[in-house]
This record gives structure tokens, C-alpha cells and sequence, in this order.
């Protein structure tokens, strides 16, 4: 059963809401090679965001006006516009978050980003999948448990994730394979209790993923012959509560070339905003609460369980 039909079953429709929130999607550079990524991205992606689009957002945002702008990528820390993009944007609204890998940012190249975000009061959503550096590694790439630690370790000195400090450091779990993540208050209770006692680091909030059947993960979904079974396993866990709170119905996202859209997968695939291309600079005001948002079976992973809700997790 499509997506469509299974909201027609349960007399739904995914439709627009108010819009609050600009997500600003670099490009698919990034220094990892993740297992579970949906955009496929890694090293060798061409795709990033110039400086010109960069200029095009940040006027946009000056005309308009988001409660909230999300930058995520690959791994925002690899663009060279990142820091006039940071500081371009974080006067002009609320909250500005960055989706980090933590092992990005490690970089030498990159040692003035983390108290740059600390000027800016910048929340970061990093991701750390598992507790294990064995688990980590084999998702993510060899060493990248111990560059993620130590990074965790270097934010909470800068203030992120202590309490009090209004510095905001959120971590995003998800499974290692073809299964749906366990529930979010139980993961953030054991992640807060091992994290404390082996490392003495805190944190915010811990945001549960479910993998989205795009990109590499939907690439090893077929090789490894679970791709029919993900999807109906998701299909079989769909949540008609998730519906109203889902993230695409509040943001509009805009892609490393500059066009629109109503969320981070509809940029893999293509399915564009208002099924037109339409470019940020184009853009007078913001979506008309009621506007369809087009979907596709990856809709699923939003809606299984818990879902990717504006209160709940948050896709990395």
C-alpha cells in the first residue's frame, strides 16, 4: 500500500502548516562514509552549496521570518561559506542549530568552528549511533568513536550540554541495521548513565532515529535482500498520531543549489516543493498552510513508531 493510500485509509491528508523553520542542506560532502546515510553522501560528493547560494539564503532569511534555521548537510563543517553563513543567519532568528558529525569538526582545519557556535549560541544535534566503539566504527568508519568522545569531551568544556550554561548539545542514536531504534526514553536513559560513567560527559537530548530507506542505506537494503521487509516493517508500525507533528509540515528546505522543498528526503529524491522547482531567491513569502507536500514509501520511516515529529526526533 502507497503512503498516500495508507493516510487516505486512516482519513488523513499530509498537508502544510505554518512554516517555522529553514533547513539549509549544504551538500553531500562529507569526511564519513556512513552505512545507514540516505543521502549517499561522502569524500567524493561534488555536491555543496557555493557562496553565492549561501548569499541567497541569507537573504532570504532576512526577508523572512523562520523561528528556527537548521543547517545540516553531509557535514556542514566542510563548507568554506559555513562561518559567514553561521554569522549571516544567527541575528535573524531564534534558534540556529547545526547537524554535526562530531568527527568534522575534530579537524584541525576546523579548531575555531566550536567556539564559534558558542558565540552564536548555536544548538548542535550530533550524532553518536551507539555506546560501543566497535558498533560505532563499523557504522561510521575506523576511529571515529574515539574522535567523537574527545569532541563531546572538548564541547561540554566550552559550556555545551552543562547545565545552566544555554548551550545546547543533542545526540542522534540510531540502529546499526535493518530494524526500528528502541524508545527514546529508555535509549537517553542509558546513554546519559554510560556516557556520565565512562567519560563524565553530558548532554541535552537524546533524539532516536529511524533509518530512512534512501541512499546507502536503501543501496545495502537491496544488496542484502531486506529492502521489502524494512519496508514493511515500517509500513506495519505506522503511527497515524506522528501525522500532525511531522517536520515537513513546518519546514521548507532548501538544497546546496538553492531550490525548495518540504524536507530532507524529498531533496534526495527530487520531489521538489510545491512539485515545481523553485528557487530560494525566488521565494516572497513563506508556504501557504494547506499546500499538499508530495511523499513517497520513505514516508514510513517519519511514521513508524515515535516518528520524526517536531517534538521528537530529528532526522541526521
Amino acid at each position: 500500500m502507497t503512503f498516500n493510500e495508507t493516510l487516505h485509509q486512516h482519513g488523513l491528508q499530509l498537508t502544510r502548516d505554518t512554516t517555522t523553520t529553514l533547513q539549509i542542506n549544504i551538500g553531500r560532502i562529507c569526511d564519513l562514509t556512513c552505512r545507514h546515510c540516505h543521502q549517499d553522501a561522502g569524500p567524493t560528493r561534488p555536491e555543496q552549496m557555493s557562496a553565492e547560494t549561501v548569499a541567497a539564503v541569507i537573504a532570504t532569511a532576512s526577508r523572512l521570518n523562520f523561528a528556527t534555521i537548521d543547517i545540516t548537510g553531509g557535514a556542514p563543517e566542510l563548507l568554506p561559506s559555513l562561518p559567514a553563513l553561521i554569522r549571516g543567519v544567527a541575528p535573524l532568528t531564534e534558534t540556529l542549530m547545526v547537524r554535526t558529525n562530531l568527527v568534522a569538526l575534530s579537524k584541525k582545519a576546523n579548531h575555531a568552528l566550536p567556539e564559534l557556535y558558542r558565540q552564536h549560541r548555536v544548538n548542535l544535534v550530533a550524532s553518536l549511533p551507539a555506546l560501543s566503539a566497535s558498533q560505532t566504527d563499523a557504522q561510521r568508519g575506523k576511529g571515529v568513536w574515539e574522535a567523537s568522545i574527545a569532541m563531546l569531551q572538548s564541547l561540554n568544556a566550552l559550556g555545551y550540554g552543562q547545565e545552566g550554561s544555554g548551550l545546547v548539545l543533542d545526540l542522534v542514536s540510531n540502529p546499526a541495521g535493518a530494524f526500528l531504534p528502541p524508545g527514546q526514553n529508555q535509549a537517553e536513559r542509558r546513554f546519559r548513565q554510560e556516557l556520565t560513567r565512562r567519560f563524565d560527559i553530558s548532554f541535552n537530548n537524546l533524539l532516536t532515529m529511524t533509518n530512512v530507506p534512501l541512499g546507502r542505506f536503501r543501496s545495502w537494503l537491496e544488496t542484502s535482500g531486506n529492502l521489502q521487509e524494512y519496508l514493511d516493517k515500517l509500513a506495519g508500525n505506522f503511527n497515524p498520531a506522528t501525522v500532525p507533528g511531522l517536520m515537513c509540515r513546518s519546514f521548507i528546505a532548501v538544497d546546496w543549489d538553492g531550490f525548495l522543498y518540504d524536507c530532507d528526503f524529498n531533496v534526495v529524491t527530487g520531489n521538489h516543493h510545491g512539485h515545481r522547482k523553485l528557487h530560494i531567491a525566488e521565494l516572497t513569502e513563506l508556504p501557504q498552510p494547506g499546500t499538499p507536500i508530495p511523499v513517497g514509501d520513505y514516508c514510513y520511516a517519519c511514521t513508524a513508531g515515535a516518528g520524526f515529529t517536531c517534538g521528537g526526533s530529528i532526522a541526521a
